[in-house]
């Protein structure tokens, strides 16, 4: 099998947000626009998005927005595993998700000081190995802080051709939109940051106005977007009648849920709508 043919159901790397769950029904959405020639990622996050549409659609062109600079942490996946393998070596035979405390708790901290000393720390993907579920640092200091258990993940990640027949850009989601707008063969994939969510591991911040500007770019192409169900910007779309130029875009949309689970005591509903002209 050629990386090209390799198909990934969740990204490579950990990513809060990633549509791991909603992946069977984003390529089932997809055959709505079979007739469409380009896609566009405009939140791309950690790109499973644009992966499974390429995946799906290969004879179509899939513009990935890495504006979070997954690569960078897919570049030093090797380095992420070596560093996981020697927290693995130094843990033994310590209990698995035990607290770790005392000269382990500093032995691990003094091992990834040393990656950070000399460069680079995927610290999301470091939090997945030793936070409680559902929680993130972004640093050295937002670790330490926290509790560590031994989470530590058994073998290597891989990403092994995930961003093969892909076109990646690094921009503005407004720029991309603008330059799009309006053309029919244009499918935009728009997965914003959830209104009243965490979006601290996201590298922006976001107002009231800058959820509702996104609503603006799906007037004039087809599209598919996420939100949910903590969500109040469907309710918003009631902002729409506010600006008479401006139609609903969810008007006639087709609409799925999900059901996301968290942790034991922690769910919350994802939404995704779709309209194919």
């Amino acid at each position: 099998m050629t990386t090209m043919e390799k198909t990934y159901n969740q990204a490579p790397l950990p990513f809060v947000g990633q549509k791991r769950m909603f992946v069977n029904e984003f390529r089932r959405a997809l055959k709505d626009f079979s007739g469409k020639t380009t896609f566009i990622d405009l939140f791309g996050g950690s790109g499973l998005l644009s992966h499974v549409a390429k995946r799906t659609r290969p004879d179509a062109r899939v513009i990935y927005n890495d504006h979070d600079n997954y690569r960078e942490r897919l570049r030093n996946i090797d380095r992420t595993n070596s560093l996981l393998a020697d927290l693995r070596g130094l843990a033994g035979t310590f209990p698995r998700h035990g607290m770790v405390t005392g000269k382990l708790r500093e032995r691990f901290i003094g091992r990834i000081r040393e990656d950070e000393d000399s460069g680079f720390v995927d610290y999301i993907t470091l939090s997945s190995s030793l936070l409680f579920s559902g929680k993130y640092a972004r640093n050295l200091q937002e670790l330490e802080k926290q509790n560590l258990y031994n989470k530590i993940k058994k073998t290597d990640y891989r990403c092994d051709g995930y961003l093969d027949g892909l076109e990646i850009v690094c921009c503005d989601y407004k720029e991309l939109a603008e330059k799009y707008a309006g053309n029919p063969d244009v499918v935009f994939l728009a997965d914003p940051p959830y209104m009243a969510t965490d979006i601290s591991t996201y590298k922006m911040d976001w107002k009231l106005s800058d959820y509702l500007d996104v609503l603006l770019v799906l007037e004039r192409n087809p599209f598919v977007y996420f939100t949910s169900g903590k969500s109040p910007i469907l309710d918003f779309c009631d902002w729409m009648e506010k600006h008479p130029d401006v139609r609903n875009p969810f008007a006639g949309a087709e609409k799925r849920t999900l059901t996301a689970h968290m942790n034991y005591n922690s769910s919350y509903t994802d939404i995704m709508l779709y309209r194919s002209l």
